[in-house]
């Protein structure tokens, strides 16, 4: 089947959804009657008492949730019953899936839709692991540094607080940035016009299934490669919200396979053991501390973010 027989196939699914009978409905009553979604084929017109519904056209209210996120439409479902049949309607959720894996191609999309999630677009969205470009993943990390002791009486310590922050592209790439700095902070450096005084990387990923495979290339006179293997994972349905830290490698190549963070570098690395290295004056470290997980926050949550506060308050908040 090519791409235009399925997209035919979707559309004629999406107007046979808005006519299905809903019978239950009858068992509250006369009086109480479903609401027509947009687009409805029924003949006989039903009046809404709504002041919004009868001042506002569905058709203009059918261009101003296509013009909203996959999370902002959510949280308009739980307006009334009649926007959430209108945001049920499958091209929503269909133009949020193709751009989300829009490296797979649409053909390969409509076949996972049609084998795994029984050609629904919105069970597909909140089933299959997906990778959010809407923000950053952040992953606090903190450890106890010796301090310098005082009159042979004390011995004092430090707690260092750093964090790792991802920032993935629905292209392929993403930017990785280690830093002390808060997340209110950091969000305004991380995108590809960033300074090379800010220490932002940018390197490639790929998604298979919920597990996370990257690479990027620290440049210099000794070019060191980072290797970050993720799994993908959520604290409810369709969140994709955390990102568990499997393993952190670092390892030299050399000249002729990368010059610069231009090159396909995870292309490159692709089938190295862990322990390879390709230089013998970088050898390969498999990192084992600073391996805690990743947190999503939303870019209209950064201001906002516990993990702006200080270390004893996050504490609090993370744990407790």
């Amino acid at each position: 089947m090519t791409s235009a027989e399925l997209e035919s196939a979707s559309r004629l699914r999406a107007t046979q959804y808005f006519v299905t009978q809903r019978p239950w409905l009858d068992l509250y009553g006369v009086n109480v009657r479903p609401v027509a979604p947009f687009s409805s084929l029924r003949s006989k017109q039903l009046v809404d008492t709504a002041l919004i519904h009868r001042c506002l056209p569905d058709e203009l209210l059918f261009e101003i949730f296509s013009k909203m996120s996959p999370y902002t439409l959510g949280r308009a479902a739980c307006v009334c019953r009649k926007w959430r049949y209108t945001i049920r309607n499958p091209v929503f959720w269909r133009n949020a899936c193709l751009r989300a894996w829009q490296i797979n191609g649409v053909a390969e999309n409509y076949k996972i839709l049609q084998s795994i999630y029984d050609g629904s677009w919105r069970k597909m969205w909140l089933l299959r692991p997906r990778i959010r470009t809407d923000g950053l993943y952040v992953s606090r990390n903190t450890y106890i540094r010796a301090g310098v002791a005082e009159w042979k009486i004390t011995n004092p310590v430090h707690i260092v607080c750093y964090f790792r922050y991802l920032r993935f592209f629905p292209s392929g790439r993403f930017l990785y940035k280690n830093s002390s700095q808060k997340v209110k902070d950091v969000v305004k450096f991380l995108n590809f016009r960033s300074a090379k005084t800010d220490c932002v990387f940018a390197g490639q990923y790929t998604l298979s299934e919920d597990k996370v495979e990257g690479a990027l290339l620290y440049p210099g006179l000794r070019p060191t490669v980072l290797r970050l293997r993720l799994r993908l994972r959520g604290t409810m349905p369709g969140a994709n919200n955390r990102m568990d830290l499997i393993s952190l490698v670092t390892s030299g190549v050399n000249d002729a396979e990368a010059s610069g963070p231009a090159d396909d570098i995870l292309g490159v690395v692709e089938g190295w053991q862990e322990d390879e290295t390709h230089n013998p004056d970088v050898p390969a470290i498999s990192h084992k501390r600073g391996l805690t997980p990743f947190v999503f926050v939303q870019f209209d949550e950064v201001e906002t973010s516990v993990l702006n506060l200080p270390v004893d308050k996050m504490d609090y908040f993370v744990t407790g």
